[in-house]
C-alpha cells in the first residue's frame, strides 16, 4: 500500500512516465506516511483515446489516483494531495498551445477488506 495511478493524455508528449513515477514515489516515500519504499505501487497508463470537454481546441490531462488504507484524516489526505499534484506540475514542460488540466485524487481503501501478500524467493 499505497497503489498509484497515473493517466496522462497521448498528446503530452514530452512527459516522461518512468520519471514521473519516480518522482512520485519519492514524494510519498517522503511524506513519511507509509513503512517501506516497497510497499508503494505505482503505474502510468498513457490514453490514446480521450475527450476533454466540446470544443474543438486541443487539450490534454494527467490525472493521479492514490489510492490509501482507510483511516487517514481529512488533513494528511490533502497534504499528500497537494505534494503530488505540485510534483505533477514541474514533470516536464507544458505545450504551450494546449489547455493541459493537471489533478489528483485520493481514495480510501477499505481497511477491513483489503487482503495482500507477497511472494519473494
Amino acid at each position: 500500500m499505497p497503489h498509484l495511478h497515473m493517466e496522462y493524455t497521448a498528446n503530452l508528449t514530452d512527459l516522461n512516465a518512468d520519471v514521473a513515477l519516480m518522482r512520485l514515489n519519492n514524494t510519498l516515500v517522503g511524506s513519511g506516511q507509509f513503512a517501506a519504499e516497497f510497499d508503494i505501487k505505482s503505474r502510468a497508463v498513457r490514453v490514446e483515446t480521450f475527450k476533454v470537454g466540446t470544443a474543438l481546441a486541443e487539450r490534454a490531462f494527467v490525472h493521479v489516483k492514490l489510492a490509501l488504507l482507510s483511516g487517514r484524516s481529512a488533513q494528511i489526505k490533502k497534504q499528500l494531495s497537494e505534494s503530488l499534484l505540485a510534483v505533477v506540475q514541474d514533470l516536464c514542460e507544458w505545450p504551450s498551445d494546449v489547455e493541459v488540466q493537471l489533478c489528483v485524487e485520493i481514495l480510501d481503501i477499505d481497511r477491513d477488506s483489503y487482503s495482500k501478500t507477497a511472494i519473494s524467493h
